[in-house]
């Protein structure tokens, strides 16, 4: 009796098999008992008769407490009425590790106690897509800059200084010294593109950030590629072509998943080329026009993204930002210091930013100049500036958030459920 997983049933019609899993429901009526029986990989129903098995097996599954790990032996039956078209016909039921009285019962739950108990929470059905539609992005975005002839980037996540501003940085004692956790990986990602052209990291960072609005985590993911010899406009080209093919190849391989999520794909499959591109002047104009009062030069927060976002129905562009409120590395623009070369990538239905990017700074003394004005300390820099000294070429890159693109494409209005286990400002546990 071969072992199968509940994915691959169909191809075992009328077979006897074995299946391995654990109790995800039960009921019963009369003289038949149902077991839904979950493996990972899908939930099948099992039915089990009393007149086709032991005494003993009929009334362990009257019995058996919920997420008990167990192996069924029957029979696979087509039957219409089941969500994946089979059902199994109990042949034996042999119980691996019998379940205590399991804490998260079919009564609702407040997200608090959900938390404390997200290593049991990632069972639900929910929690399982998601987490499938995670690993499903972000293989998805890792092939598509991998068949584009990008190599992959391991940058450390133990770092000698900040990325994108000393406020947020997390300290570790290192030896006898001070150590940080990466904010990003783009400063060693634009190193590595000086050696091989076109490079991603991608990896956890890190933001020691008193946040606690539904868009941030402490610690998150990101894939950042970094490109030498390139533009702002063919780096917004690269960023919709990434948007594109991810949201694509999880409309293909998560149908089901975005079922259980009762997710409306309409609004994704509005997800095509080509992407509407406004300027940071022009969104400040929208704002203003839907009433949020903001002054040129403010940064936008979450309301100001959701207003802007009720103006397209896909994905769309924010460029030219005020160089005042970008990180040091950004280029500015020559035609107008004021302005630098970033670019932001929102998601409509309100949820704002997930990609930024842009220009960097290729020449020395300007760099030089911007670690002055935001008071950097520079000789932890004197690494990255050698990439000024010697063979400095225009390049770009950007970074997406992994966990709020997730929140995006599922349909979820809080980041913490786009990761197995999440890290908030007041969450170190489970």
């Amino acid at each position: 009796m071969e072992w199968v997983s509940v994915d691959k049933i169909a191809d075992h019609a009328h077979e006897l098999v074995e299946l391995r899993g654990w109790v995800a429901n039960r009921r019963s009526s009369g003289k038949i008992r149902f077991l839904q029986l979950r493996d990972g990989r899908g939930v099948i129903q099992c039915v089990v008769l009393k007149n086709q098995v032991s005494p003993e097996v009929f009334e362990l599954a009257d019995k058996i407490p919920y997420e008990s790990s167990v192996v069924v032996r029957g029979e696979v039956r087509e039957d219409p009425r089941s969500p994946i078209g089979y059902e199994i016909g109990v042949r034996d039921l042999i119980v691996v590790s019998e379940a205590g009285e399991y804490p998260i019962s079919k009564k609702d739950h407040g997200v608090g106690f959900l938390m404390d108990h997200r290593h049991l929470w990632l069972r639900s059905s929910k929690q399982h897509a998601l987490m499938r539609i995670r690993s499903v992005l972000t293989r998805s975005a890792q092939r598509f800059f991998d068949e584009q002839g990008f190599v992959c980037i391991e940058a450390p996540i133990l770092t000698p200084t900040a990325c994108e501003g000393t406020t947020s940085l997390f300290r570790v004692e290192y030896f006898d010294r001070t150590a940080y956790l990466t904010q990003s990986g783009q400063l060693y990602g634009e190193a590595a593109a000086m050696s091989l052209g076109r490079i991603y990291v991608y990896g956890p960072t890190f933001r020691a950030e008193k946040s606690k609005t539904r868009r941030h985590l402490t610690e998150f993911w990101m894939i950042e590629p970094e490109m030498a010899f390139w533009e702002l406009p063919e780096t917004m080209d690269l960023a919709e072509g990434l948007v594109c093919r991810v949201v694509g190849d999880v409309l293909d391989k998560c149908a089901a998943e975005l079922r259980v999520m009762e997710r409306d794909t309409e609004p994704l499959e509005r997800v095509v080329s080509p992407f509407p591109r406004i300027t940071y002047s022009k969104a400040v104009e929208i704002i203003r026009r839907r009433g949020t009062p903001i002054q040129w030069g403010d940064d936008f927060g979450a309301d100001e993204e959701a207003v802007l976002t009720e103006e397209f129905d896909k994905p769309f562009f924010v460029t030219h930002y005020p160089a005042d409120i970008k990180a040091f590395y950004m280029k500015r623009d020559e035609t107008d210091p004021r302005i630098a070369l970033a670019v932001d990538l929102l998601a409509p239905e309100g949820y704002g930013e997930i990609i930024g990017g842009g220009r960097r700074e290729e020449s020395l003394e300007l760099l030089e100049k911007r670690i002055r004005e935001h008071n950097l300390d520079r000789e932890p820099l004197e690494w990255y500036l050698d990439l000024r000294r010697y063979g400095s070429v225009p390049h770009s890159g950007f970074g997406l958030g992994i966990e709020r693109a997730i929140a995006w494409i599922a349909g979820i209005r809080h980041v913490r459920e786009t990761i197995a286990f999440p890290r908030l400002m007041d969450r170190l546990h489970p």
